[in-house]
């Protein structure tokens, strides 16, 4: 069963961070933070995998316009456990999406679609979240 939380009209603009708090559960494959304009239109989907499909403790991030995945791009770290709490910060700029993770590596994502402002945030996955705080 997929549980998560989804917002909207909840404005995530350029220069804003947000910070996301939550534990996978001991069986999470893998989970999502989707940022974008609505369902067919997403700036920054974010997709730590601990084991799904061919994905090994690998972070995948993409982009999804115009019922299109764009070219992923992939960490280097993979700090995340089943069972662990962990931090996830999302600084938006003009041109990208800095990720950090709770290791202190980041992931550089391209703001592909070049909006200012994002206002739906989905979070999927076998996840708890703890919080979700936009700054």
């Amino acid at each position: 069963m997929q549980s998560g939380m989804i917002t909207k009209n909840l404005p995530f603009k350029v220069g804003q961070t947000m910070t996301v708090v939550g534990i996978p559960e001991l069986d999470c494959p893998e989970f999502q933070i989707n940022i974008g304009s609505d369902e067919f239109t997403i700036g920054l989907h974010f997709n730590p995998r601990f084991d799904y499909g061919e994905d090994h403790n690998t972070v995948v991030c993409n982009s999804f316009q115009d019922l299109t995945w764009g070219e992923e791009v992939r960490g280097r770290n993979f700090p995340f456990r089943q069972g662990q709490e962990f931090k996830v910060i999302i600084t938006f700029t003009p041109t990208e999406f800095v990720i950090t993770l709770s290791d202190g590596s980041t992931i550089n994502f391209p703001n592909r679609i070049g909006a200012k402002e994002y206002s739906v945030i989905n979070v999927r996955g076998k996840v708890s979240l703890i919080s979700l705080q936009i700054k």
